[in-house]
């Protein structure tokens, strides 16, 4: 197998095979720049899955309110898609503010699964910071950084499925 991405609102799969990573941070209802594209086309060669949020049908008129079905149904996705990741990358554009992704950190900051990218330019650099350096989230200075930070995971984690085994 090589890289299988799925993206919103696919139903997510129920066997956990192969390491899931969640590529969350900057969409802003689609104006951010894809740098979800990239970091697919980096991980091509690698036995994973990935969780895409970003939708190509996504409707930024969809008003944002748990009574509308499919802001409903973009939430719940992430929310599943988060809690089965076992890397979460957070990307945090500058001229952004990407309060969704403030969430999902604060959410799994604990959960030692993030790898967390914000340039100087993001307006809540010193939160994301200062939140990174309390529970150990490991950052990186940019989008090189970022790839070979999830590859050296995915590794880490083969490795250690590999020693589970045994």
């Amino acid at each position: 197998m090589s890289a299988r991405v799925i993206t919103s609102p696919e139903r997510l799969p129920l066997q956990h095979g192969y390491p899931r990573v969640f590529l969350g941070g900057s969409i802003d209802m689609g104006s951010a720049a894809d740098w979800q594209k990239d970091m697919i086309e980096s991980l091509r060669g690698e036995d994973v899955v990935i969780l895409n949020p970003r939708r190509s049908d996504w409707n930024p008129a969809w008003k944002p309110d748990a009574s509308n079905p499919n802001f409903r149904q973009q939430v719940k996705w992430e929310l599943g898609a988060l809690e089965s990741a076992h890397v979460i990358v957070l990307y945090f554009l500058p001229g952004s503010q990407s309060p969704i992704s403030l969430l999902g950190m604060g959410l799994h900051a604990k959960s030692g699964k993030l790898i967390v990218l914000c340039p100087q330019g993001y307006w809540r650099k010193g939160n994301v910071d200062i939140t990174a350096s309390r529970y150990g989230i490991v950052q990186v200075a940019d989008i090189d950084e970022l790839k070979t930070a999830v590859r050296e995971k995915l590794r880490k984690l083969r490795e250690q499925q590999s020693v589970e085994r045994r």
